[in-house]
Order: structure tokens, then C-alpha cells, then sequence
């Protein structure tokens, strides 16, 4: 038993350390996609302009504490790293006939927008990770026995939250009407009217 007990710790520390040739490739594992085709669940028409987009980054340092043990028997704390974008848009569908003016040269035109909106952050998950993970001896116990291990999913969905308050505070909107307005102003010059108003409000 102990002999048997000295191979596996020699394979193991060969492992590893890496100093046993061919023995990386021996236990070595392979990566294997097995997933099946995507499936189209709907489609939607859109009728919306983006028209503005930020980029945004948050450091989330969440921490959960037992009420009366210590941080080492029971608790985590996560650093995270999250990156995500925010678009800002105009709806367009929604300007009906009585939102445009147009004058009877067809040289003045009015156009009533309602205001831009945000859409909903999306975290990039190439550019966002986690720092540190510290975990008390109960919640590392508590990994081995659970069919997701680590989960960032709370840190994940603050970070989104954070990104969503930043970018409410960023004056993405303003910009968004501000590049909609230069766009609907340059389309409608090059097809003739030289008096173009854009507003923004029911």
C-alpha cells in the first residue's frame, strides 16, 4: 500500500511539475463540443435607430458574511472584473403621420421623435473575469457536493445593475438624439429640404 501510495504521489507531483516527459500527455484531457444546433425561438421586427453606444467597466467586490462564524469557517468574497456595453436608441416606430410636418415646397420639414431610450447592458463576457475568490472552509465543502461550483452569477448580474446606473448618469440619451437628429437632418437634405427640425417629446 505504501509503495502503491509513493507511484501515485510521483505521477501526481510528475503532473504537475512537469518534470516526467510524456506524462502531461498521458493524463492529459481533451476538449470535446458535443452541443446541439441552435434553435430559432422568434424573430422581431426592429424599428429602432441605435444611435449611440458605451462602454463601460465596474469592479464588483461582493462579500457575504455568516452572522456568527468567521470569514475562514464561513463566508466569500469575489473581486470581479465586469465589462459591458449599453446602446441608446430612438423607436421610430412609434412617430405616426402627425409627428411629421412637412411644408406645401416640400423645403421645411418638422419631425417630432420621441425621446431616446437605453437598452439593456450586456456584460462582454470576453473582457470580464474574476479577480479573487476567497472562500471559507464550509463554502469550499459546500463546492464539491454542488452542480455549480463557483458560480459567478451574483457578481455578474451587479455588475450589470452598475453598468445600468452608469450609463443612466452618462448622458448616453442626450447623445443618442443629438446623433439622430444629424442623421434624419443629412437624409433629408440630400433629398431637397433645406429647413429641417428635429424635436424630441409626446
Amino acid at each position: 500500500m505504501a509503495a502503491l501510495v509513493l507511484v501515485l504521489a510521483v505521477l501526481f507531483a510528475g503532473i504537475r511539475l512537469a518534470v516526467l516527459p510524456g506524462i502531461k500527455d498521458l493524463f492529459g484531457t481533451e476538449t470535446h463540443d458535443r452541443s446541439g444546433p441552435a434553435l430559432l425561438k422568434s424573430i422581431q421586427d426592429m424599428s429602432r435607430y441605435d444611435a449611440a453606444s458605451g462602454n463601460f467597466q465596474v469592479v464588483v467586490d461582493l462579500d457575504k458574511d455568516a452572522k456568527f462564524l468567521p470569514d475562514a469557517i464561513r463566508g466569500t468574497r469575489t473581486l470581479y472584473v465586469g465589462a459591458g456595453t449599453v446602446d441608446a436608441y430612438v423607436d421610430l416606430g412609434r412617430v405616426g403621420e402627425k409627428d411629421v410636418t412637412v411644408d406645401d415646397d416640400r423645403t421645411s420639414a418638422t419631425i417630432r421623435l420621441p425621446h431616446a431610450r437605453l437598452g439593456k447592458p450586456a456584460l462582454d463576457p470576453d473582457h470580464s473575469y474574476a479577480v479573487s475568490k476567497q472562500r471559507g472552509l464550509l463554502d469550499r465543502l459546500g463546492d464539491l457536493f454542488s452542480d455549480n461550483p463557483n458560480s459567478e452569477q451574483a457578481v455578474q448580474k451587479l455588475a450589470v445593475r452598475h453598468i445600468g446606473d452608469a450609463a443612466r448618469s452618462s448622458g448616453l440619451t442626450a447623445r443618442a438624439e443629438r446623433n439622430t437628429t444629424g442623421m434624419l437632418q443629412g437624409l433629408l437634405h440630400s433629398l431637397g429640404f433645406t429647413e429641417v427640425r428635429v424635436t424630441y417629446g409626446t
